[in-house]
């Protein structure tokens, strides 16, 4: 073989295993439910943009705080081209005609500085001051009900996850037992101890159950792509996630639930700030229709020509007391605060509403848990008594006590038990996390 066609090989042999050799996959990451909740808190967009508001609500709190301040401007003119102003005096001589003069009243080149100092605006500056203190802390409010939906909304779907892991083991469960059952019942068959019959059955129940397993995978895979997404992560990101469902006793006591969350909610404390910028506004509507008072002030430079010889520029500046007072304004002033009182009634009402849902909501949370905790203990109990059932069945089916439909009735009454079990487990868990929502508990991530 020549070194050419040697080279040649050569070349082509890296090509093909470059083409053969797999893509090497992401690192796979491994979450707890803890992880899920830092990890949401840090890439979920919609958390993400709440806390953009925070900027905002400072950035306006600044600019309230700024009209404490004096006012200082400096503009500069120059004037490219003007016509000037003519004057004609008749003639001093008889018999000639009269005189034009054309006269330059304004200056080419013009700097001047103003100032503006406000004394007095009726308490303008101040509500406004106080109505943008409030803003921001409305503003921390609802990103802190925005971190409350974020961890609630994860928790939902990594314990959705888990149940549908759950839900996929317990359909692979049962067509294992359905596929045990039909090998033993070939086998009786085989030895002339099962009849045809009973072969079929047997046969079609491992069939009937291949849909919902499928079903069941269909939806772990759903529940793992949800997830994803609310954690911010790429849908092709491989992730193992690890936990467990577990069953954390709880009694909670409404009275002391309820007077958490009335404390705590950040939706009520969002509705009491806001009323208080309502009175704030309606203040400001009745400062529009008191006077102001400010110190005023203005130095101009000016000169005919670009020339700092002596003499060329010439300055004046002019200091002076302002005073401003509305004496009729078509009623603008009367419908503003009549305007700005029927905002705050409405909040008031709307307080009073708020304050009813949430405590309907500790209620019905509080009620949802125990609910599920009792579900939980029956079904525990069900299974127990389910698992049993398919043991007597499988070994009376082995000694002709009873037929393959025993077999196959009691086991698919176990797959429900454990299907109704873990829903159970997951309704008992999710009215925890819905408990704690509903008194605005702050979830400690560490």
């Amino acid at each position: 073989m020549t070194p050419t066609r040697r080279f040649a090989g050569i070349v082509l042999l890296a090509l093909a295993l470059s083409v053969a050799a797999p893509a090497q996959e992401p690192d796979r990451l491994s979450l707890t439910l803890e992880d899920c909740l830092r990890l949401a808190l840090e890439k979920n967009p919609m958390h993400l943009a709440s806390l953009e508001k925070i900027e905002g609500a400072q950035s306006q709190l600044r600019r309230a705080a700024s009209g404490f301040f004096p006012q200082l401007t400096a503009s500069g003119l120059y004037t490219m081209d003007e016509k000037l102003f003519t004057l004609e005096f008749p003639s001093f001589i008889p018999g000639q005609p009269p005189q034009r003069v054309a006269l330059d009243f304004t200056k080419d080149y013009q700097f001047s500085m103003s100032l503006n100092v406000p004394l007095f605006t009726g308490g303008r500056l101040v509500s406004a001051f106080k109505q943008a203190q409030d803003n921001l802390k409305a503003t921390r409010e609802t990103v802190r009900q925005s971190r409350q939906d974020t961890i609630y909304n994860v928790t939902g779907a990594f314990y959705g996850f888990l149940l549908a892991k759950e839900f996929a083991a317990v359909s692979e469960e049962a067509l294992a037992l359905a596929e045990k059952h039909f090998q033993n019942v070939k086998n009786l068959y085989e030895v002339g101890m099962a009849s045809k019959f009973d072969l079929l059955r047997a046969e079609v129940q491992v069939t009937n159950l291949m849909p919902s397993l499928l079903r069941a995978r269909n939806g772990l895979t759903q529940a793992e792509a949800g997830l994803k997404t609310l954690l911010g992560l790429d849908l092709e990101q491989p992730v193992t996630f690890t936990g467990v469902m577990e069953f954390v006793p709880l009694e909670p006591d409404l009275e002391n639930c309820t007077a958490a969350a009335l404390l705590n909610r950040p939706e009520l404390n969002q509705m009491l700030y806001q009323k208080r910028m309502a009175a704030e506004m309606v203040k400001m509507s009745r400062a529009a229709g008191l006077p102001t008072v400010a110190i005023s002030g203005a130095f101009n430079y000016w000169a005919d020509a670009f020339d700092f010889r002596k003499n060329t520029w010439q300055d004046y500046y002019s200091i002076n007391l302002v005073f401003s007072l509305p004496l009729f304004t078509g009623f603008s002033t009367s419908a503003q605060v009549g305007q700005s009182k029927s905002l705050l009634r409405e909040l008031e009402q709307t307080h009073r509403g708020m304050v009813d849902m949430v405590k309907l909501e500790v209620r019905q949370a509080i009620l949802n848990l125990n609910h599920a905790r009792e579900t939980l203990r029956s079904q525990e109990k069900n299974v127990e008594q389910a698992e049993e059932s398919v043991r007597i069945a499988e070994l009376n089916y082995s000694e002709g006590l009873a037929t393959s439909l025993d077999v196959n009735s009691v086991q698919v009454a176990l797959a429900q038990a454990r299907t109704n079990r873990s829903q159970a487990l997951y309704d008992y868990v999710m009215s925890q996390a819905q408990l704690r929502r509903a008194m605005g508990a702050e979830d400690e991530i560490r």
